[in-house]
């Protein structure tokens, strides 16, 4: 090639050079520019955010947890994301660590659709129209049990004591779920209680411990272990009654005299996100009816919103025993709120699993 050549080919092969440094630059600044979103496995479904999807196509990214405790361990520890889905109970103690930023509730298109028993949630308020937590899903915690394997029990969370089926019964492996229905059984305030009281659980706990085959979030594992006749009874969430009973099992989802636990969730902004812009839009996503409407089909859990409800066929709501109001089923089950003893109760509860 003679210097004329070079020369001419010169200014090409910069200008190639130059733009394969741009794209290489510009490749993190794409990845940076997604949404990230933390949440429980199965809540990823992309039925949830349809609006988001096509005015943002690829521009969430998605992590699951199994336990909301384990969510504030790997957040407090540093993984960042922009949004995450605790639950109510845990709220405090997320904004205690100073975790979260304030979310403005004028920039929430449906606010005012929520319910207002979860709109009006005292740890939630920030002040000045803001809020902590976006309420989104509520549901039920009980015994779910094979009524052909169980032949007429107690309505009682007695049974999951029961010896008699010893090695086939589980239990969620969550502070909030399986110490709080222990604290029940023993007649003690979960919420606040006093060292006697919490002893009182641990012994519940120990009680109980030999009985059951294991501790876990694995809902289908459970939900397989039950279909199988593995186990005969199970503490779960209402989504496994939904999905055995849509497969033919026979199974029920019990209601305790002891009372249900309601729990309801829903949308944190993690403190320092540069993603305000996507997660506002993401949750507006979240909230429309369409999306209200999925999750309650999709796993009998609650909406937070009416709206959802309303486009909700009134076949179905009665068909997972869903009443349009919130307020009609908080009257007859423990609603999980914060636990005042949660550290103390968490380190019992390991060492009880433990065996101590």
């Amino acid at each position: 090639m003679s210097i004329k050549d070079f020369s001419t080919r010169l200014p090409t092969a910069l200008a190639a050079a130059v733009s394969l440094c741009a794209m290489v630059a510009a490749a993190p600044a794409g990845a940076a520019d997604k949404l990230t979103y933390f949440t429980w496995s199965g809540y990823e479904l992309p039925d949830f955010h349809k609006s988001f999807t096509a005015a943002h196509p690829d521009s969430v990214e998605i992590s699951t947890f199994g336990d909301d405790d384990d969510a504030f361990t790997k957040v407090k520890a540093g993984f960042h994301p922009d949004l995450a889905h605790p639950c109510y109970d845990k709220i405090a103690r997320w904004n205690k660590e100073g975790l979260l930023e304030p979310i403005d509730t004028a920039k929430i298109k449906n606010w005012e659709k929520i319910f207002p028993v979860f709109r009006n949630l005292p740890d939630i308020q920030a002040g000045d129209g803001k809020v902590w937590m976006v309420p989104w899903d509520w549901g039920n915690t009980s015994i779910l049990y094979r009524t052909d394997l169980v032949s007429n029990p107690e309505k009682s969370w007695n049974l999951l004591w029961d010896p008699q089926y010893a090695g086939r019964m589980a239990t969620i492996d969550a502070v909030h779920d399986t110490p709080v229905v222990a604290a029940l059984v023993a007649g003690v305030n979960p919420f606040d209680m006093s060292p006697a009281e919490l002893d009182k659980v641990a012994e519940k706990l120990r009680e109980q411990r030999p009985l059951l085959s294991s501790y876990t979030t694995d809902m289908t594992s459970v939900e397989q272990a039950l279909t199988s006749g593995e186990l005969v009874a199970a503490m779960t969430w209402n989504a496994s009654a939904v999905a055995l009973k849509k497969q033919g099992v026979p199974v029920e989802f019990m209601k305790p005299k002891e009372g249900m636990l309601t729990w309801a969730c829903g949308f944190v902004m993690l403190k320092g996100t540069t993603h305000q812009d996507l997660a506002y839009d993401f949750i507006n996503s979240r909230l429309e009816a369409d999306s209200g409407k999925a999750l309650i089909e999709s796993y009998g859990y609650g909406a937070s919103t009416s709206s959802a409800f309303a486009a909700a066929p009134p076949a179905d709501l009665k068909a997972l025993e869903l009443p349009d109001d919130p307020d009609t089923v908080l009257k007859s089950t423990v609603f999980t709120g914060p636990m005042k003893q949660n550290d103390e109760l968490s380190k019992m509860f390991e060492k009880v699993k433990a065996g101590g």
